[in-house]
């Protein structure tokens, strides 16, 4: 492998190691971690969270850290070590632009000095940097740590949520342009990228399925008493990704279907007329050894996503979920579904979700199943790692036209 690619990576990012959802981010640590040193590097904890979470364990432990109570670091495996920077930040997302970059600046350069020390102490001097989306407390890194290279990831269009897009508007596009290269996991998040990085590219998605395949499947009791075929999704129900006038109306024109929605509600949905229609169902949360059996249970899996600049450019792991049990599989027709289309039905409203299901309960086969599961099991975070490498190696090269 080429010599830029053997040194350490350091990882910052906007979710805690101890995040209780699935996250790209660490999973992509994890498979790093295979044949290098990472360091990956907790978000330091600011007040505002620590006034609102201080009875949490995971807070409790960061005060320990800063109180110098705790050592900052925890060993996951023989390469991968989690770092909880022992600082605490200034809750400032609040502030008008001038002053949000004043403090902003200051605490970008604190998180540099930790991480500097936690290097000095671990014996690590050179090093890729890897960024998450962290475009607030990550933006004066590359000019602090001063990496061999410095990769930003993008994974969601966050320029969609609130929370982000005061501030976020102008210093995403900057860290991107400060950053040897952008990787995304959709072609439409790399297209968004190269508008500001000419070197952005689509290193495609990771999941594992592995407790998705195979013959061990019990039937769950919650759906032993339906008559007639079980459509079902799993995931968030927020009507920021997903569509209820789609689920409803598919509901409201195949009444002998059962609809399964299977995770937490927002309050949107709790309030949705969706309760009032006979043939909907809400599982609630499950836990996630619950899930593959319930995903090999329904007769057609769906993800009715929203039309949003979020949605366009998400890439849904249940997707892969859903491929690797062999189901036949409706989805809205997205920039970042595009990439499905031979294994899935792809639709834009209420007639061709309809229609595509009626199809998929019709068509299946066991070759069809078994091209799912083809599918579902090329995308590892194995092949993204190496195709984020494959960038690395390339990217001081000469582009083909």
């Amino acid at each position: 492998m080429n010599q830029k690619n053997q040194i350490p990576f350091v990882i910052t990012g906007i979710q805690s190691w101890d995040i209780t959802i699935g996250s790209n981010c660490k999973d992509m640590a994890l498979e790093l971690s295979k044949t290098r040193k990472v360091l990956y590097v907790n978000p330091p904890l600011d007040r505002a969270s620590y006034l609102k979470n201080y009875r949490s364990t995971v807070v409790k432990r960061q005060m320990q850290v800063i109180k110098k109570l705790r050592r900052p670091f925890r060993v996951i495996n023989e390469n991968l070590t989690v770092f909880d920077p022992p600082i605490m930040i200034e809750s400032i997302q609040w502030m008008p632009h001038f002053l949000f970059n004043v403090f902003n600046q200051w605490a970008s350069e604190t998180l540099g000095d930790a991480i500097i020390k936690a290097l000095q102490e671990l014996q690590i001097s050179t090093y890729n940097l890897f960024i998450d989306s962290d475009m607030f407390r990550s933006q004066h890194l590359i000019e602090k740590l001063k990496p061999t290279q410095a990769i930003y990831y993008t994974r969601d269009n966050l320029m969609t949520v609130p929370y982000w897009q005061k501030h976020g508007k102008y210093m995403e596009p900057n860290l991107m342009r400060k950053a040897d290269l952008v990787v995304s996991n959709s072609p439409h998040l790399r297209d968004i990228a190269k508008q500001h990085n000419k070197n952005s590219h689509f290193i495609g998605q990771g999941c594992d399925v592995s407790s998705f395949i195979g013959s061990d499947f019990k039937y769950p009791e919650e759906l032993s008493q339906m008559n007639g075929p079980v459509i079902g999704y799993v995931g968030l129900l927020s009507t920021r990704r997903l569509d209820l006038d789609i689920l409803a109306g598919i509901a409201l024109a195949r009444p002998e279907w059962n609809i399964v929605l299977v995770g937490p509600e927002e309050e949107c949905f709790a309030k949705s007329q969706l309760h009032q229609l006979a043939n909907v169902h809400f599982l609630g949360k499950k836990n996630p050894e619950e899930l593959p059996h319930l995903i090999k249970a329904f007769d057609v899996c769906i993800n009715p996503q929203t039309q949003n600049e979020l949605t366009k450019g998400n890439y849904p792991r249940k997707i892969d979920e859903y491929l690797a049990a062999g189901k036949p599989i409706v989805a809205t027709n997205t920039p970042t579904m595009a990439i499905f289309d031979e294994v899935c039905w792809l639709a834009q409203d209420v007639k061709e979700y309809v229609e595509s299901i009626e199809e998929a309960l019709k068509e299946d086969s066991k070759q069809k199943q078994s091209k799912r599961i083809e599918t579902a099991l090329s995308h590892t975070w194995e092949n993204c790692i190496n195709l984020l490498f494959q960038t690395l190696t390339n990217q001081h090269q000469p582009q083909k036209v």
